[in-house]
């Protein structure tokens, strides 16, 4: 881990400027088109300079994909979608081999096509409308970014960002996410409805003429160097510790959990959740220009990460009590300190 007193070098300082400048080089380029969405915009970039891929849930309409295909614009790199259908089968999303002859030896052999998901940037596009067996393609490629067909595996070409949209389970033609594959997501982000000013505005926009094109404002290398800058930004063991309290208090089992925890949490998070909290809260941290990570930038990023990695059970359901209603009660109960003696 980086020293805080590293934060004092000009280096330090001129990745500090340089993800700040970044980051208002982007919003000037996606306001051109994303007619409000601040927080899920910020949330968004935190996610790419983190490293992680990135989950947007909400019903059709909401510019789910726009805002992907803009960000894609504003980035020199490689950039696919993926409309995901009911009949999709695995070597869609990860290419296939096929048997080709040599025109000049006359003999036969196997030649491995890259699929889609073969780029920088992936658009899963409604990601729930496809069965789990194909939904569980991208496993490997987020996790380990990487493919593997027949006997071979094929790595993926750094930076490599999967952004999925979602509509909302409940929708007919579903099929809710496998928990291994919701897992993979650094962040679970809500696309909700605009404001009656928002709406006015992007009525206005898209119904008088072209949308503006953004212009590309940072390429591949740009973003790697940010993740790295992500990576060296310092956090003090007094964050880390909150953190682990915020997610040992997700789980039931535990006999120091809060009560409302052994009342409504089938399971809770895994170690996952707390190195994406770390991160994003790094992450949100050098986009906002300071110098290393704090309590409130873990709060920041909480909802995103754990919604999704926080399971409620029968009660909660009968009661009305939701995964992202329990993530809010537990940063209200979740103390930043604790008594050394107590502890």
């Amino acid at each position: 881990m980086s020293n805080p007193s590293t934060l004092n070098t000009p280096t330090a300082a001129a990745s500090i400027e340089a993800a700040r400048l970044a980051r208002e080089k982007l919003l000037v380029e996606l306001r051109k088109v994303i007619v409000g969405q601040e927080d899920l915009i910020e949330q968004v970039f935190i996610a790419m300079c983190a490293g992680g891929h990135v989950l947007l849930v909400g019903v059709p309409g909401l510019a789910k994909t726009l805002l992907v295909s803009t960000l894609a614009k504003t980035l020199s790199m490689n950039f696919k979608r993926i409309q995901f259908t009911p009949d999709m089968m695995p070597s869609d999303i990860t290419g296939t081999e096929i048997l080709e002859e040599d025109h000049v030896t006359g003999k036969k052999q196997f030649v491995f096509v890259q699929g889609p998901v073969f780029t920088n940037l992936l658009l899963a596009d409604e990601v729930n409308r496809t069965p789990p067996k194909t939904q569980a393609a991208l496993l490997e490629a987020m996790q380990e970014k990487s493919v593997t067909v027949g006997k071979k595996t094929y790595k993926l070409e750094e930076p490599f960002m999967v952004m999925a949209t979602q509509n909302p389970i409940e929708q007919e033609g579903t099929y809710p996410l496998p928990e291994a594959q919701l897992d993979r997501f650094m962040f679970n982000l809500y696309v909700d409805y605009p404001s009656d000013l928002e709406l006015h505005q992007i009525i206005k926009s898209t119904t008088a003429g072209g949308l503006p094109t953004p212009e590309s404002v940072l390429s591949g290398q740009d973003v790697l160097e940010l993740r790295k800058a992500v990576r060296q930004v310092p956090i003090s063991d007094h964050v880390l510790n909150y953190i682990v309290r915020l997610v040992s208090a997700t789980h039931p089992n535990k006999e120091t959990a809060p009560e409302m925890t052994k009342k409504f949490i089938a399971w809770g998070a895994g170690p996952r959740a707390g190195q994406y909290l770390a991160l994003g809260a790094k992450s949100r941290a050098l986009l906002r220009g300071n110098p290393q990570a704090t309590v409130e930038d873990v709060r920041a990023v909480a909802r995103a990460v754990l919604r999704h990695r926080i399971y409620t059970n029968f009660t909660a359901q009968a009661e009305g009590v939701n995964a992202d209603e329990m993530v809010a009660r537990l940063l209200k109960s979740v103390p930043e300190t604790v008594d050394s003696k107590a502890a």
